[in-house]
């Protein structure tokens, strides 16, 4: 994790941490890493999502951008991946997103990503890192006829909403659903897409005014969806995050069904087919146990890596698979997407059930979830180093592995994007797991809040 970069871009309180002078700075040294010196005046899209911060933010990325000779085109609000999609579509040379993705909205971010569409690597992160914090090569200065010009396009919600419809190769007639857009991205979007894919839908959290992103609402804050779900006998439900990378669902029932079913669903789906490339999905250390067994059980190997959808693409790129994701619904469908995507994944989810004339509830039985608990302990940032370090906490944590060994796991770890640390238990009796993972949590906020 760099300086400025953590799993998911640049992030931090509005104005506070993520200052306009930073924003720019960023924007500049980004123009300067990512194209070459053959290219006068290469070309950036900028999205954003709907927080208070975005246009503050959009306007001092389009200054940096500009004076190094960089021309921008704004997309408005869209949802992170239609930002990834649309750079191949225009022919631009990068692209950002400007977003905190499912953080409150006195957060926002910066996510960059290359002419490929894909998000940058650590080494790409470091370089434009080292410019903007260490001066290690002066920002370029254009002037006169140099300097970078500004498009506003109208139609790049409308491009994007017709990409993911292209994905499908079965529509979602006759199906009653309901849209949790989380005030943030899909707002803009998603009931254009799935109305346009033939479901009737109820839309909840369509009203973004500013500060209400992620408040109460979307992917991880799942109960209205659940109870609203019910209430109306819908079929299902999907609630996305503030940017639209995240999908998490509910079945007909009202129960929810998180990244780990829709990945299994969606792989099995694809297994069945013949579309699942070299017969393996990718997760995380996150992923819940059950997914290992279910992908036993189903002849599938599964390969795991470090937290965060980046990695999670790495290994994907590497070894050529084309599913996988993480608990927290980002799931990657590489045939069809560069980055997570929320909608798109809740489309592939309901054109299948729909093609199967099934319930989800009933599908989303070929995996038993093994019992988890999760915590998250917020800590100061200066404290987060220390957390390697702590004595007390190490202890604990080794405490209460032994107790759990052969039985369980325990995976404490820093948040990427937040002053957080996870801690997370996992095993086969939830009365016994939720008294340790309190345990510790309880000693990491002792010691580091």
């Amino acid at each position: 994790m760099g300086r400025l970069f953590g799993t998911d871009g640049a992030r931090g309180i509005a104005n506070t941490e993520l200052t306009p002078e930073l924003a720019m700075n960023i924007g500049r040294a980004a123009a300067m890493v990512l194209t070459n010196e053959d290219t006068l005046h290469p070309t950036f899209l900028i999205g954003k999502d709907t927080r208070l911060s975005g246009d503050m933010l959009e306007g001092a990325l389009i200054a940096g951008l500009c004076s190094v000779g960089a021309n921008v085109k704004i997309l408005g609000v869209v949802p992170t991946p239609a930002v990834a999609y649309l750079i191949g579509k225009y022919k631009a040379d990068a692209g950002i997103m400007i977003s905190a993705s499912h953080n409150p909205f006195e957060f926002n971010g910066i996510k960059i990503f290359s002419d490929a569409g894909f998000k940058l690597p650590d080494a790409l992160e470091e370089e434009i890192e080292s410019i903007v914090l260490d001066n290690s090569i002066p920002y370029k200065v254009c002037k006169g006829a140099d300097l970078g010009t500004v498009e506003y396009l109208t139609e790049a919600a409308d491009d994007y909403i017709e990409h993911v419809k292209s994905t499908i190769d079965y529509d979602l007639t006759g199906m009653r659903i309901a849209l949790d857009c989380s005030c943030g991205s899909s707002s803009r979007t998603a009931k254009k897409l799935f109305e346009g894919l033939g479901a009737e839908c109820h839309l909840l959290f369509d009203e973004p005014n500013g500060v209400n992103i992620n408040e109460n609402c979307g992917s991880t804050h799942m109960e209205s969806l659940m109870a609203y779900v019910k209430e109306h006998n819908l079929d299902a439900g999907l609630a996305f995050d503030g940017d639209a990378d995240r999908c998490l669902a509910v079945d007909d029932k009202g129960e929810l069904v998180d990244g780990d079913y829709i990945i299994a669903i969606i792989a099995a789906d694809f297994k069945s087919r013949g579309k699942l490339k070299n017969n393996t999905v990718v997760g995380t250390v996150m992923t819940n146990m059950g997914f290992n067994k279910f992908c036993e059980v189903n002849g599938m190997r599964f390969e795991s890596t470090q937290v965060g959808d980046r990695y999670v693409l790495e290994r994907m790129l590497l070894e050529d698979y084309n599913i996988g994701g993480e608990q927290s619904g980002h799931v990657i469908c590489l045939d069809y997407a560069t980055t997570g995507d929320g909608q798109l994944t809740g489309a592939q989810l309901l054109s299948l059930i729909n093609r199967r004339s099934a319930k989800l509830s009933s599908i989303a039985t070929l995996m038993e979830r093994f019992p988890q608990v999760l915590i998250n302990v917020k800590v100061k940032n200066e404290n987060k180093p220390h957390f390697y370090t702590d004595k007390a906490v190490k202890e604990e944590i080794a405490r209460v592995e032994e107790i759990l060994e052969g039985r369980g796991r325990v995976l404490v770890r820093l948040s990427g994007t937040e002053p957080i640390i996870r801690v997370m238990l996992e095993g086969e009796n939830y009365d016994e797991i939720k008294p340790l993972a309190e345990g510790i949590a309880n000693i990491i906020k002792e010691r580091l809040s």
